[in-house]
């Protein structure tokens, strides 16, 4: 299989299809990282003839090829459960999941980690020699981290190399499939092409096993580069690709990947290593944010959102952490998961000790490792299609990483083991299309190179398939992808090399068509960022509990059904997937997006005119919309710094688009008078007149003189009917100043609950502390409660009145109203009676309540305070830990303050080793 190396000035000759090499096996691996690896082992073990076909070298391919710095979801015995996992994994997919595949990595995880060890791969251990899982997420320890986990390739090469494998598993580094070859409604073999001499290879053979990846080069990164993705760039959905095309059925297709990863360098933030070492993620004010947990595309949403609003940019903290913590993060991070990383910040001057990491969104793709998309398998990997299989990041096990990939290798490679090689003939057709895809681009050697191509359809992703999604968007991608086939089929190649990229360009072109159909398919948001519909924005569990299946129909077109999620095997609150037939969707078509609206149809006026009937109507063809020639009056005044008396009339136009736009220049301009004419506007008869006031006098309220006329204005408005009315005046009527107490405590028992909630600040800034102490024990809102709690924090110490009102409230039935209350007599002061309750509420089940009695404790006295404290450093929870050591600090005077603080330097969390340092 050897042939001249051409330059590139030199044309390839196009092998004949008679002239191709055909290779025999039992089971054919395609892929060679971390499942196809271990699916090779798995079938040499149990006695089959492996024939691994790997488009690079297997010693160093694959997301695993620079080693991973750690496993993110090791059920180890003791430290979690199996139903625990499912249970997690569940939730963080909205329900949609096939529990019977999750719990196999849940309960053949453990297994495999030893198997691992087994082979060399070194996991962390504590001084006892047990295992050092990490709590990352909320609800379980998963997190097992790998110090040294740099060459757990080179540890499965040895394995594969040793002599006993290389007798039953025959390695071809260097060749590339592209089509899996079907006959009589069995996978029997593959077609594809060396990629180094360019010869066209076949092969036969009894099960064939994908194991090529995520299809992580779908969207482009936000640098432009083509492989400067999130996911390995050597993965560009070949297997999805070759999946579908052989007729297996995928799911999930548009749920998909997208990850926080490190601004500017595509790199991950590796939140799953620095968190247990006490990093976090939070925004530009040092706040965690992050409120649902770290497996869910809920996450990314919430992340998304504060990105994108002005508490953004976000950050991976770690410059609190002590040195030894630094140190030993450069080390993982700057050797195993990314070695370019050091480089990357040492170029910009950042130290982890000095520079928090600047965090940003990656390009989406297509993963069942990292989120639910992929080839559907049951609980042995079989896909639809007999004798095919598929295991890693390529299969639709959600949430399955690096164990799940191995587990899910493993069992490929023991079903597939049964099988002996296809003995008919190899079917001619398919090979043909094979032989087509590959060397179409040599009959055009000079045509578009595969690079401009790849980035013009990758920008279309982008611009169009990118969340959030909406019909409209997603039918021009649909568009966009079709037009792509063309410039596909126009692409250029001279060497083998390029041959490889061009065939990748045709497998991210239909996984953009999958992503797009499948989005456009499922009619409601779900999970979060991951499938975030602008025109469905809502959870449909009525219809929509389902997963969504693709396939390729017998006529080439691409068709859905939407299939009943299986009945749990471990119940999870909140989700009973009700059974059912599947429902058929055939085809998905796009929506109509030659033209804005209906061709035939006459512009839509922006602005209606009412009728003699009370009722509006669209302005006739080619007539003037009344309303243009006041809105260009009122835009162009907003050059001229106009006065009140010129903005007036439009204050009180008719039209309600004209309102809002003088709100707007008003806003702008603030001629003397802006305050009560703003307040005036709250009272407009158009609810998008009244936003608009209300938001200005929010972004003005700081530089609004406190005169009469305003307050006037503002005190009417608290009688209106639409709440962010009376909560914005509220709110203005407190920052300045022109409010009492009289006026605000009628809002106290508003019905909605923001109002209440302004009324409360309200109330706390003229010291009305009976009032609100009044309001602590019946109000119905949890929020307004919690809220009273804080502000009466602001009361001032020793008030007795607050004193009692936070007494009924550290009985709330509430934990998070308790919490608060405990936490407010951290600042008022906690007399002995309160103490003697906030020392009991170290033992709540809450871990809010014990955080806030611990603070509470701190404003007691020592000698009955520290005590309980010292104890308290101990709970399970690091949030209670981290506010005993603040509350201790405030003791420090006492030895024994200072002999726990001591005790909590060595605690596992860093926040409260750090405060605990820094306390003494």
């Amino acid at each position: 299989m050897t042939t001249p190396v051409h330059t590139p000035s030199e044309t390839l000759p196009t092998p004949a299809l008679s002239d191709a090499e055909e290779l025999t096996c039992d089971v054919l691996v395609i892929g060679g990282g971390t499942a196809g690896t271990m699916a090779a082992l798995t079938a040499a073990e149990h006695g089959a003839d492996v024939l691994l076909l790997e488009k690079a070298h297997v010693r160093h391919s694959g997301a695993l090829a620079m080693g991973m710095d750690g496993v993110n979801n090791a059920v180890i015995p003791g430290r979690a459960e199996p139903d625990d996992y499912v249970a997690e994994i569940t939730r963080a997919n909205d329900g949609i999941v096939d529990q019977s595949t999750v719990r196999q990595t849940a309960t053949r995880g453990f297994a495999m980690v030893q198997r691992l060890e087994s082979y060399g791969v070194k996991f962390e251990k504590d001084e006892h020699g047990e295992y050092a899982v990490r709590q990352v997420h909320r609800s379980g320890s998963y997190v097992l981290p790998m110090p040294e986990g740099k060459d757990v390739k080179k540890v499965l090469y040895r394995q594969l190399r040793r002599r006993e494998m290389r007798e039953r598993i025959r390695i071809e580094n260097r060749v590339m499939p592209v089509r899996v070859l079907t006959a009589g409604g069995r996978a029997v073999g593959a077609a594809g092409f060396n990629t180094r001499t360019g010869r066209f290879v076949t092969v036969r053979a009894g099960a064939v096993i994908l194991a090529t990846g995520a299809c992580g080069r779908l969207g482009l990164p936000a640098s432009g580069y083509l492989y400067g993705t999130y996911e390995n760039p050597t993965n560009a959905g070949d297997g999805y690709a070759m999946a579908y095309h052989a007729g297996a059925e995928l799911t999930g297709i548009e749920c998909f990947q997208i990850n926080p990863l490190i601004k500017d360098y595509n790199g991950p933030a590796c939140a799953y290593v620095a968190n247990p070492f006490g990093g976090y993620q939070v925004n530009r004010h040092g706040e965690r944010f992050v409120d649902s947990d770290y497996w869910s595309g809920q996450m990314m949403a919430e992340f998304a959102a504060e990105v994108a609003s002005d508490r953004g940019p976000v950050y991976l903290k770690l410059s609190h952490l002590p040195e030894e913590s630094v140190s030993a993060l450069e080390s993982i991070l700057h050797s195993t998961e990314r070695p370019t990383r050091g480089t990357f910040h040492s170029g910009r001057g950042h130290d982890y000790r000095t520079h928090d990491v600047e965090m940003h969104i990656s390009e989406i793709g297509l993963c069942g490792g990292h989120s639910a998309s992929g080839v559907r398998v049951d609980d042995h990997a079989r896909t639809t299609v007999p004798r095919l299989y598929a295991a890693g990041d390529l299969a639709c096990v959600p949430h399955n990483y690096m164990i799940g990939a191995f587990v899910f290798g493993d069992l490929a490679g023991a079903d597939a083991a049964q099988y002996t090689p296809y003995e008919g003939e190899l079917p001619l057709d398919q090979l043909r299309e094979a032989h087509e895809l590959v060397y179409r681009p040599l009959r055009n050697p000079d045509g578009p190179p595969q690079t401009q191509v790849e980035y013009k359809l990758r920008r279309f992703v982008n611009d169009y398939v990118a969340p959030p999604k909406s019909g409209a968007r997603l039918s021009l991608a649909l568009e966009a992808f079709e037009r792509m086939r063309a410039d596909i089929a126009e692409m250029g190649a001279h060497t083998p090399h390029e041959l490889m990229r061009c065939a990748e360009v045709t497998f991210i072109r239909d996984c953009a068509e999958m992503a797009a159909r499948a989005s456009l398919a499922r009619t409601e948001s779900r999970w979060g960022l991951y499938h975030d519909r602008l025109d469905h924005p809502q959870r449909d569990d009525a219809s929509w509990f389902h997963h969504l299946d693709l396939r390729k129909s017998p006529t080439g077109a691409m068709e859905f059904t939407a299939r009943p999620v299986a009945p749990f095997l471990v119940p999870v609150d909140g989700f009973t997937p009700a059974g059912g037939p599947s429902r058929h969707l055939g085809e998905v078509h796009p929506e109509q997006v030659a033209t804005a609206g209906a061709r035939e149809a006459a512009p839509v006026a922006l602005l209606q005119e009412p009728t003699a009937t009370g009722t509006t109507a669209h302005a006739a063809a080619g007539a003037e919309t009344p309303a243009t020639p006041r809105l260009l009056g009122l835009l162009s005044l907003t050059e001229e710094e106009p006065e009140l008396s010129a903005l007036t009339p439009y204050l009180t136009d008719p039209e309600p688009t004209v309102r809002r736009t003088a709100v707007t220049v008003l806003t702008e301009t603030v001629p003397p008078g802006t305050g009560p004419a703003l307040a005036a506007a709250l009272a407009d008869t158009d609810a998008g007149v009244r936003a608009a006031a209300a938001a200005s006098l929010r972004e003005l309220v700081e530089t609004l003189p406190p005169e009469p006329a305003l307050r006037d204005a503002l005190a009417a408005a608290l009688t209106e009917t639409d709440p962010v009315v009376r909560a914005t005046a509220l709110d203005v009527l407190r920052a300045l100043r022109l409010g009492d107490v009289e006026l605000f405590t009628d809002s106290l028992s508003d019905s909605d609950i923001a109002v209440r909630i302004a009324a409360v600040r309200a109330l706390m800034s003229v010291d009305a502390a009976g009032e609100l102490a009044r309001a602590a024990a019946v109000d119905p809102s949890r929020e307004v409660r919690v809220t009273i709690a804080k502000a009466l924090a602001t009361a001032g110490p020793d008030s007795a009145m607050t004193h009692s009102a936070l007494a009924e409230l550290v009985d709330d039935p509430d934990a998070l109203v308790r919490g608060a209350a405990y936490e407010a007599l951290g600042t008022t002061g906690c007399p002995p009676a309160l103490a003697a309750r906030a020392e009991a509420a170290l033992a709540d089940p809450a871990w809010q309540v014990r955080a806030g009695a611990a603070t509470a404790l701190s404003a007691t006295d020592p000698d009955f305070a520290v005590p309980a404290l010292a104890k308290a450093v101990a709970d399970p929870n690091a949030d209670v830990r981290k506010a005993a050591v603040l509350a201790l600090t405030r003791h420090r005077a006492t030895e024994d303050a200072r002999a726990a603080l001591a005790a909590a330097t060595t605690d596992s969390d860093a926040d409260v080793r750090a405060y605990a340092a820094r306390a003494l």
